[in-house]
């Protein structure tokens, strides 16, 4: 049985390679498809990685922000996000349903920032100037006194920004107090590409605006849950006005919306493998067709019906094997490669994307790769089927 294995072998590779462009488009379809899933599932696993990495540090932090229908009425409605906002009247409210843990109210905008001849738009936090201890930490300088501001360590680095120097602030020249360490990403702020100021020194210039969001620290892991609570009965107790998450929840989120973007992704990948597993049946129909007399020969000197099925399973078995391995094969180089560039567009260079294959990404190649190979000999069955049941007298008659 091995040496015939090994014959069946033998003309399977010699009957693919007389028609290599045909058996060539065949085994790309699988490449495609096996591409297709190994790849999403390396960037999958990768995200999540890095996703979960960045809200590690927060994990005692709770976030309160306006409901977005809360200005207008209408979910739908795209005023909702730009009007809806925390008085300080429900800021004060928030910070007593919090206890005695410290809730910190803060603006989010942006600034145009220059340096030199450089600069732009960037993000601007705006923070009373004893809450910004609480969340931020300085490693050059000090915390800003006066008019003066922080920046954070990205920005800093880009610009060349040191603590005592200057920086322009919509045309309005101020003094860097100090500069921040390079926090990450998280769900509260992100200030490691943004300037930072005071609560009094954004009033002086633009004048009296509402809260986006109060972040409460909550000192017990354990009391975050009634923490929010607190802050639910307090704020939506005859409507909805605030919404109140914590990272577990933003996580719980994120994967929600990967596992929709996985499945619809995986089900491109699946009609991928479907398509080539039908181009797969084409090229052993045609063989099978092309090689009626051949068959007829061999089973004239004795082949079995089984030893002709298995030749032609083993010609499937070959495309579905090399398109399946190439296809495995580049997906770690192009999986790795899109997990950086999406992971530099969506988290802004923030945290860096695993080295090396981690279990999921190595169980995605896998099954990418054993999906390819299932689908080439499903494919395979029906014309080997068909060639192993011909009558030998009528394919010797065959031209």
């Amino acid at each position: 049985m091995r040496s015939l294995r090994g014959v069946f072998l033998v003309f399977a590779l010699r009957n693919l390679r007389r028609h290599p462009v045909r058996s060539g488009l065949a085994a790309l379809g699988i490449v495609i498809g096996v591409l297709a899933i190994a790849s999403l599932g390396i960037l999958g696993s990768n995200l999540i990685i890095l996703f979960s990495g960045l809200v590690a540090d927060v994990s005692d932090t709770v976030v309160v922000s306006p409901h977005l229908a809360a200005a207008s009425g209408d979910p739908f409605d795209p005023r909702s996000a730009l009007a809806a906002g925390i008085s300080e009247r429900d800021a004060d409210r928030i910070a007593r349903a919090a206890g005695a843990n410290p809730a910190i109210p803060l603006i989010q905008t942006a600034v145009l920032m220059k340096k030199g001849r450089d600069g732009g738009y960037v993000p601007m936090i705006v923070l009373g100037r004893s809450d910004m201890p609480l969340l931020l930490t300085v490693t050059e300088g000090a915390f800003p006194t006066g008019s003066s501001v922080l920046v954070g360590a990205l920005l800093a680095e880009e610009f060349d920004i040191r603590a005592g120097g200057r920086i322009g602030l919509d045309g309005e020249e101020v003094r860097v107090a100090g500069v921040l360490e390079d926090r990450g990403m998280a769900i509260d702020i992100n200030p490691d590409y943004a300037v930072v100021v005071t609560r009094d020194w954004y009033t002086d210039r633009r004048g009296e605006e509402d809260y986006d969001r109060v972040v409460i620290k909550v000192a017990v892991l354990d009391e975050i849950p009634a923490v929010k609570e607190a802050v639910k009965e307090q704020m939506n107790r005859q409507k909805e006005v605030v919404d109140v998450l914590d990272s577990r929840e933003i996580l719980e989120l994120y994967y929600q919306t990967y596992d929709a973007i996985s499945v619809f992704l995986l089900g491109i990948g699946l009609v991928a493998l479907l398509v080539a597993g039908v181009s797969i049946l084409n090229v052993m129909i045609i063989s099978v067709t092309q090689r009626t007399r051949e068959i007829g020969i061999m089973r004239s000197l004795g082949a079995l019906r089984s030893e002709i099925l298995s030749m032609f399973l083993y010609e499937a078995l070959v495309l579905g094997l090399a398109g399946s391995l190439v296809g495995g094969l580049l997906s770690i180089g192009v999986g790795y490669a899109i997990s950086g560039l999406v992971a530099e567009t969506i988290f802004a260079g923030f945290g860096t994307t695993p080295a090396g294959i981690d279990p999921a990404g190595l169980r995605a190649i896998l099954l990418g790769i054993s999906f390819g190979i299932g689908t080439s000999v499903l494919s395979g069955i029906y014309p080997a089927w068909k060639a192993a049941h011909l009558d030998p007298i009528d394919a010797l008659r065959y031209e």
